[in-house]
């Protein structure tokens, strides 16, 4: 399992012990991914995980654009035609550096 995996994991485990529920993970497109998709009371919720072991380059919240918000979105939009869902939903950002969880709800 890649460092990558290993954050979405725990990151999925995380957001369970909040009361979200999971639904999916790593869902793909040519155009974007979605690291995570959770449903929270009515709200489905897509979530980006950044991980950081170190920040002196920057912290994981540094490390998320304006271009790869714009393709979660895209990915996001598209996740929920194919499903036929006409839901409320939102976009958080697990920020994960060293031994440090941020939870950013509606972050975008």
């Amino acid at each position: 399992m890649t460092l990558g995996q290993q954050a979405e994991a725990h990151a999925q485990r995380y957001l369970e012990q909040q009361g979200l529920t999971f639904v999916e993970r790593n869902v793909r497109y040519p155009f974007g991914e979605i690291d995570l998709i959770m449903r929270h009371k009515s709200h489905w919720v897509f979530v980006e995980v950044k991980y950081r072991s170190a920040t002196q380059y920057g912290g994981a919240l540094q490390a998320l654009s304006a271009a790869q918000i714009t393709r979660i979105r895209k990915a996001a939009n598209h996740y929920l035609q194919l499903n036929r869902l006409d839901v409320p939903c939102r976009f958080d950002v697990i920020a994960m550096e060293a031994d440090q969880i941020h939870w950013l709800v509606d972050a975008f």
